[in-house]
């Protein structure tokens, strides 16, 4: 479902006037609405940040006024975009050139705590636990 941008900016101060401490409007993609938006109302206002055809920065939407940033499922779909980008790699041309972004194995043991739970002991064979 549409809606115009005047409905979005009356929904928002409704919510506004009813208590909400955060205005969300989720779909908002352009400089010019997202100004629209932060000017209409006096709470700090959520922009999902991460869709396809918005390419603000952090910085940008802070200048017109944004509070605070949502990414949704942004990594998720980014991740899954380079899955299918090897995928289609290795199936059309027989390459693996996208290892050379891949993360290597120790930078991501770097990032996990170290194991501090002991694994449970197997019974011996021929004992019962």
């Amino acid at each position: 479902m549409c809606t115009s941008l005047g409905d979005t900016i009356a929904r928002l101060q409704a919510y506004q006037e009813a208590g909400a401490d955060v205005l969300y409007a989720p779909g908002l993609k352009t400089v010019e609405d997202i100004t629209a938006v932060v000017s209409s109302v006096d709470r700090p206002v959520n922009v999902l940040a991460g869709l396809q055809g918005m390419d603000l920065t952090l910085e940008a939407l802070s200048k017109i006024g944004v509070k605070r940033v949502s990414i949704g499922g942004a990594l998720a779909r980014a991740a899954l975009g380079a899955m299918l980008r090897a995928g289609r790699e290795m199936h059309d041309h027989g390459s693996f050139a996208f290892t050379r972004d891949a993360v290597s194995h120790a930078d991501i043991s770097a990032m996990l705590p170290p194991r501090t739970v002991r694994p449970p002991k197997l019974a011996r064979p021929g004992r019962c636990c």
